[in-house]
């Protein structure tokens, strides 16, 4: 089989480019020339800026074309391109393709890229955009595979967990550039300043968490934000500076869902 093309390299993508990956399949990634992902330590987006990344044993490397592309690709050994837009795909002719971008809304993908299509996450609509939509929202739904319409809309509230939603989850407060006084990993407090974002004014705004907790995820020094931009993500308990490095179970549990329709079109099943 050809290489199964992912588009996005983030957290809950990597997830589905791991098992994929150990389950000996192929994979070519693609990505923007800017991940905005922020659990950094388990996104192969972290590819782009440092040539390679690895997650739980499989590296995953960047190349530089097509050709390159296709010749370096194996099992256990992904490989990401830089093409936001897609425009390898016409070239790669992949027989899956995944849309992991999780944007919450279409960036281009369409059936025609591929036998089988599959998208995860709101903004598609199964039967029409693509082949197959897999649920991402948390509860008991997670990762149910959906052949005809939509996964449930963006609520813009993230999922429970240790019992905190949206406060767990960090915006830039103002246009400009954010730079991080912490690391994924650190354990603070509520009201913690834990970045500031530069204006192009030249003014310095703080960004302060709201609970206490593991800075589960935060973007890197230097990166440009818009107002209410997704800057961090702080997880309450404790043990989770454990599992900073370790895929999620949600990411875990889609990947299982990804590979159930890759497995069932492989046999002829769907």
């Amino acid at each position: 089989m050809k290489p199964i093309i992912v588009r996005g390299g983030g957290d809950l993508a990597t997830g589905v480019i791991h098992r994929l990956s150990k389950s000996g399949y192929s994979v070519i990634v693609l990505e923007t020339d800017k991940p905005s992902a922020i659990r950094r330590l388990v996104a192969f987006s972290e590819a782009v800026e440092k040539g390679s990344a690895c997650v739980e044993g499989i590296t995953c490397v960047c190349v530089n074309s097509v050709k390159e592309a296709l010749k370096e690709a194996k099992p256990l050994q992904p490989v990401l391109l830089v093409d936001p837009k897609g425009e390898s795909i016409p070239l790669l002719k992949p027989e899956i393709l995944i849309d992991a971008i999780i944007a919450k809304k279409n960036l281009g993908t369409t059936r025609k890229m591929a036998p089988l299509t599959i998208a995860l996450g709101p903004g598609f609509e199964a039967g029409k955009d693509v082949d197959y939509v897999v649920e991402t929202k948390r509860g008991h739904y997670l990762g149910r595979i959906l052949d005809k319409g939509s996964a449930i809309e963006n609520t813009g509230i993230p999922g429970i967990i240790g019992g905190y939603g949206k406060e767990r989850v960090i915006h830039a407060p103002a246009e400009g550039v954010f730079f991080k006084k912490f690391d994924i990993g650190d354990w603070v407090e509520a009201k913690a300043c834990i970045g500031e974002v530069q204006t192009d004014t030249g003014e310095v705004i703080e960004v302060k968490t709201e609970i206490t907790g593991v800075i589960r995820g935060i973007l890197p020094d230097g990166f440009p934000v818009t107002k209410g931009f997704k800057s961090a993500d702080v997880d309450p308990r404790k043990e989770s500076q454990e599992h900073c490095a370790l895929i999620s179970d949600k990411a875990r549990c889609l990947a299982g869902s990804v590979l159930e329709l890759v497995c069932a079109y492989e046999k002829g099943c769907l």
